[in-house]
């Protein structure tokens, strides 16, 4: 699989990466994530990213790919309290959600801690940018980062801080694109695309079930792009090639709690980046449908 210098960083990632929210939330059992996960890395995949309030993610990747440690990178997130009594971003509640991450990943060290989605105004108060500052003069995180939209990403590349930007991009989600991504790109920050296949919205053909769908579907309507007409294998794998042919991009994160999706993914991105051609008529609808208040999506 196709890997990419990170940032300034020295991870070189896999352009596909593990996303652990699905694994969580659905409550897959500890076999099944012992085989998702095992297929993962046996399909070349080096980066795993999940959350503190990703319910039992955290757990199910430390029991089952812990004794791997060597063989991925091992991102996750903090800011929500997530069972402590604590409020969220309270910095002593950030320090003890790091330690219990670390604990259920069954790890001594992260290689980025991502503030989860936090607002530009509690970035400007520095509290919570200090706690990942010390946990990586603790050793606890080799690289601090940022994960989130609009102008709150603005700002968490622009200050100084963060070695890594976790920020929605896709073909329906493209401020960033012009936004955030070409400032990280010039500060050599390393970026992770999440929701990188506008959760396949259109899928069905019809508004997704799911609430958290809802936005994406709406704007593809309006955005009306031909290719999604096509073969639905087809279709995610140009979305998905689209963003990883944004500049900037250097991995997509992609959930499932289906183990042959790896191998499908690979398959699709064998065919390598969109055509420019296809990638500016993507960009060209975004700028001539999308509306003013189309901000990044959390």
């Amino acid at each position: 699989m196709e890997k990419r210098q990170y940032g300034k960083t020295d991870m070189n990632v896999s352009i596909l990466g593990f996303g652990g929210a699905e694994i969580g939330f659905e409550g897959i059992s500890a076999e099944q994530a012992d085989k998702l996960l095992g297929s993962a890395l046996d399909a070349g995949l080096n980066v795993i990213d999940t959350a503190e309030c990703y319910a039992t993610s955290e757990e199910l990747i430390g029991k089952a790919i812990s004794q791997r440690r060597g063989d991925y990178y091992l991102f996750t997130k903090c800011g929500h309290a997530s069972g402590f009594n604590q409020p969220d971003w309270d910095p002593a509640m950030l320090e003890a959600s790091i330690e219990r991450s670390l604990k259920r990943l069954r790890t001594d060290y992260v290689d980025v801690v991502h503030l989860h989605s936090c607002s530009e105004e509690l970035l400007r108060q520095g509290d919570v940018i200090d706690v990942l500052l010390r946990a990586k003069e603790k050793g606890k995180t080799r690289y601090i980062g940022y994960s989130g939209d609009h102008k709150a990403a603005l700002y968490a590349v622009q200050c100084g801080a963060f070695d890594s930007l976790e920020t929605s991009v896709n073909i329906a989600d493209q401020e960033a694109v012009t936004l955030t991504i070409p400032e990280a790109q010039r500060r050599g920050i390393g970026v992770v695309a999440k929701r990188p296949i506008a959760n396949a919205a259109w899928k069905t053909g019809s508004k997704p079930e799911s609430g958290y769908h809802h936005t994406y579907w709406d704007r593809l309507q309006a955005l009306g792009y031909d290719f999604l007409q096509n073969d639905l294998s087809e279709s995610i794998g140009t979305a998905l090639r689209f963003t990883l042919t944004v500049p900037g991009v250097h991995a997509a994160i992609v959930g499932t709690t289906k183990p042959d999706r790896w191998t499908e993914n690979a398959r699709l991105l064998s065919q390598g980046l969109l055509p420019a051609e296809m990638y500016e008529a993507i960009r060209a609808q975004w700028k001539t449908r999308a509306q003013a208040d189309w901000f990044g999506q959390g």
